[in-house]
């Protein structure tokens, strides 16, 4: 099927009196009676939305909307803006885990809606990851697979948190900050410069401050004060589990000892050599498509008797 077929729409998924936008992208709009294609749920992270950070495109570049990739390789890809982000509502709240993880139960129950799937696989990135995993937990049923990029822990030793943590009376002063084009930049330099090509950060930059100048501090509040967040030993699905070799928002003992405890063992743990934070935006990102591709299509394991 050409990539002109790439077919897309919007949703609004409903907290309480919160409203939560939704975004689909797929090859070809969905036709009754089809053979369902597999679901990707993309969870963001701290600091840009949903469709900016996993719907990309950069002028000049291509390949840099994570949707469209997946949507290619055959996949059904969602994904939202979390209460207080892009064109989700705003409200007093500061937007912590525990709230994202309530976003994320609303939004599934548009996925089912829309396509008769409950058990799909999840992809999170940073504090996204952190969403995904607590989701996990307390709704195993709607998880068949969970993939945990740029994740942290317990946060020991993390340079990315130590540095965010001196500024812990800024975030807890207020429920949102303030975000600009060099803090956009500074996320794909802080860890390693040339790890993501030139363009990049100021087409996020762009992309999001078109929608917005201010993000919920609550992620960064627990992130620095209140780790860990998640427990591995109730996560039942299969998780891969993604770091950057630069990255600075977790070490690899901190990861390693997660790892360690998740009970299924259907898992992967990769780094990726050259990739920093954003790994979906780096230079390297073809190597994180294979990564999650073949993750998420790795063939059902068989039990002989008596195994």
């Amino acid at each position: 099927m050409p990539i002109t077929d790439m077919w897309s729409e919007e949703y609004r998924a409903q907290k309480g009196d919160v409203k939560l936008y939704m975004f689909r992208k797929r090859l070809g709009a969905p036709v009754a009676g089809e053979t369902p294609k597999p679901i990707l749920f993309l969870v963001h992270g701290s600091s840009f939305s949903g469709p900016t950070g996993f719907d990309l495109h950069v002028p000049g570049k291509p390949d840099y909307s994570l949707m469209e990739k997946f949507a290619e390789y055959g996949f059904d890809v969602w994904t939202m803006d979390h209460e207080g982000y892009g064109k989700s509502d705003s409200t007093d709240g500061n937007s912590p885990i525990a709230e994202g993880v309530k976003d994320l139960k609303a939004g599934m129950e548009i996925v089912e809606r829309e396509t008769g799937q409950s058990n799909i696989a999840f992809y999170g990135s940073s504090s996204g990851a952190l969403r995904a995993a607590a989701f996990a937990e307390d709704y195993p049923q709607h998880a068949s697979k969970l993939i945990l990029d740029a994740f942290v822990w317990t946060g020991k030793d993390a340079p990315t948190l130590i540095e965010r943590s001196k500024k812990m009376d800024q975030w807890t002063a207020s429920n949102m900050r303030k975000v600009d084009r060099a803090f956009f930049l500074s996320i794909f330099t802080r860890d390693m410069p040339g790890t993501s090509e030139d363009g990049v950060a100021e087409a996020l930059a762009d992309t999001q401050l078109a929608i917005c100048d201010a993000v919920p501090t609550g992620t960064y509040v627990d992130m620095c004060s209140k780790l860990p967040v998640c427990d591995p030993t109730r996560i039942d699905c299969p998780v891969l589990i993604i770091r950057g070799e630069h990255d600075g928002i977790a070490t690899e003992e901190d990861l390693l000892n997660y790892f360690n405890l998740l009970p299924n063992r259907n898992k992967q743990f990769a780094i990726m050599a050259g990739q920093a934070h954003v790994s979906h935006l780096g230079v390297n990102r073809a190597r994180f498509w294979h990564v999650v591709r073949r993750f998420l299509e790795m063939p059902e394991r068989i039990d002989e008797s008596g195994l």
